[in-house]
């Protein structure tokens, strides 16, 4: 059966998603029972969390199977009673469909009796073995999260969400087109982004539709790019999957959600957007003379050399933002030898006038990148495909004399006005390297740093009352017997974790912020108390301190008392 949307959905040409070898989504009476099956059977986070038990969940989202293997073995079920039973029937689904193990046809007709056998063959779930066996031709896991702050419905989701079969469960390399599940990435770019009421969003280089998901909660109406039409017949089987739990009306997908088949920014020329996020195929993959598109990995390789995917992204992608509207992406930024990491890219910001924010998550050398994306793809699994791969990304970094990668998150927004504004301490640009670990989610912090430096640019920071935020504290470390402290530190408990070396005059100030005097006048009191000297500069004094008090209400050590009423 020909799928009516896909015309619109996937090119131009009329196809069916078998063509792209993907699940199917123009059988809404199968995906409804399949979805009933599925939630009566217990498949979901929580269900799978309490069969598997705390050790075996853990490391199942490690990529290791062994452990859930032995837990859902079937013969943990025998006891015959009605929680058995249950504990049976998922265990089977968990079986098929993350584990990859093969069931008999009866099992999961018995576990699934609405969809049954038939009706998970129909979708292109299943397929049946030499052996009789059923095989899960796909992953299909469930996946959801709490309610996220700006949410139109407040609420959170339960869904279902397809990809092909990673390389733990599977042999071989992957297939140069594989969709890529819900992963590592995916995860980051969810945790990071800012969610605010938006009237049109884009997720560009959807994969398998992870961010659109999130995106439906608080977003009016979200555009999905990819450059793969596997990739979009997932993501329309994903999203007619959970059409009921993201709020979408199956014969009307178009009013909700624009499937669009292109390269970057090329389906939506011309168009301007409140939001864009994109995890884009930024792994740098070393070029090869004549190569096809068909020969590389279209999930994580933009088919261009180096970082130029990146690169290209943070020079255009203002050109689809609405005024003031904002983009959100993760990227690998290339480090030559001799330079700091933030030269490249703060290049590609050059002239733009855009705002952005890059933070450098880690760093690593040509040879731990190498390895890391040819074990990604189950390439070592070819010995002399290993090794010519591996020498050719040292070839290929040596060519641009390239001595670390960075990875991480990137910030962009296109200013409401004419120009950025950059009193105040509110730069258009900031680069931070933290490789720590940090609170999750951490998008509403980034947020709270957002509407800090719009603060900062919009008000007199010297007539502001502050407080010490809630999270923040001091330490003191001194040499036995000394007098005073050698170093003070503040540090943040939540968002970022940032530490912060305090000078005396610096730590003088934030020990007065209790919200009653003025900015001007604790500055004021400080150069009095430290100051009277012939050697002493009175109003460097107060500007060196008054621009470190900036930098501290930025990275959110101290707030306005009222900021929440202004802000």
């Amino acid at each position: 059966m020909t799928d009516p949307a896909t015309p619109a959905t996937l090119g131009t040409t009329p196809d069916t998603p078998a063509s792209h070898d993907a699940p199917r989504s123009d059988l809404p009476e199968l995906l409804t029972a399949l979805a009933d099956d599925l939630r009566s059977v217990g498949y979901t986070v929580d269900g799978v969390a309490g069969l598997l038990g705390e050790s075996a969940h853990a490391a199942l989202a490690r990529d290791q199977l062994i452990p859930a293997l032995i837990v859902t073995d079937p013969a943990a079920f025998t006891g015959g009673s009605p929680a058995d039973r249950a504990k049976a029937a998922l265990a089977v689904v968990v079986r098929l469909w993350l584990l990859a193990v093969p069931q008999t046809e009866d099992d999961i007709d018995a576990a699934l009796p609405r969809i049954r056998t038939s009706g998970l063959t129909e979708l292109g779930l299943v397929e049946k073995n030499d052996g009789g066996a059923v095989a899960a031709k796909v992953d299909l896991r469930p996946y959801g999260w709490e309610g996220e702050s700006g949410a139109d419905n407040g609420g959170g989701a339960e869904l279902w969400v397809a990809s092909d079969l990673a390389a733990h469960q599977q042999p071989g390399v992957l297939r140069h087109d594989h969709v890529l599940g819900i992963g590592q990435a995916s995860t980051t770019l969810v945790q990071t982004t800012i969610r605010r009421h938006s009237k049109r969003a884009l997720d560009l280089g959807t994969g398998c539709g992870i961010q659109t998901f999130h995106l439906l909660h608080h977003s009016e109406h979200v555009t999905a790019t990819d450059i793969s039409g596997r990739a979009l017949a997932f993501t329309r089987f994903n999203l007619m999957l959970n059409a009921e739990a993201l709020h979408l009306d199956p014969a009307d997908l178009e009013s909700r959600v624009s499937l669009r088949l292109g390269s970057l920014l090329e389906p939506v020329a011309g168009e301007t957007f409140d939001l864009v996020v994109s995890n884009p195929p930024f792994v740098i993959t070393p070029r090869r003379a004549g190569e096809l598109s068909s020969d590389q990995f279209t999930y994580r390789d933009g088919g261009l050399p180096g970082d130029d995917i990146v690169a290209n992204l943070v020079r255009t992608l203002p050109d689809v933002l609405a005024p003031g509207g904002t983009a959100q992406m993760l990227g690998n930024w290339e480090i030559p030898a001799g330079t700091a990491w933030s030269e490249r890219p703060a290049s590609w910001l050059a002239g733009s006038g855009t705002e952005a924010w890059f933070i450098q998550r880690e760093q690593v050398s040509p040879e731990l990148y190498a390895e890391t994306w040819l074990q990604d793809a189950s390439e070592g699994r070819d010995r002399e495909l290993y090794r010519a791969a591996y020498a050719a990304y040292l070839e290929d970094f040596a060519s641009r004399n390239v001595e670390a990668i960075g990875f991480g998150m990137i910030w962009l927004r296109r200013p409401a006005g004419t120009e950025i504004t950059q009193t105040g301490g509110a730069a258009p640009t900031r680069f931070e390297e933290i490789t720590y670990p940090i609170e999750q989610p951490i998008g509403p912090h980034l947020a709270a740093a957002v509407e800090r430096a719009d603060w900062l640019g919009t008000h007199e920071l010297s007539d502001a009352h502050l407080l010490v935020a809630e999270d923040v504290t001091e330490e003191r470390h001194q040499r036995p017997g000394a007098e005073h402290p050698g170093v003070i530190l503040l540090r943040q408990g939540a968002g970022l974790r940032r530490t912060n070396l305090l000078s005396t005059e610096l730590a003088g100030f934030v020990s007065a912020c209790d919200g009653e005097l003025t900015v001007r006048q604790l500055i004021g009191a400080l150069a009095a108390l430290l100051g009277g000297g012939d050697d002493f500069d009175d109003d460097a004094f107060r500007a060196g301190l008054l621009s470190d008090v900036g930098n501290l209400v930025r990275d959110g050590f101290l707030l306005p008392a009222a900021y929440n009423a202004d802000a």
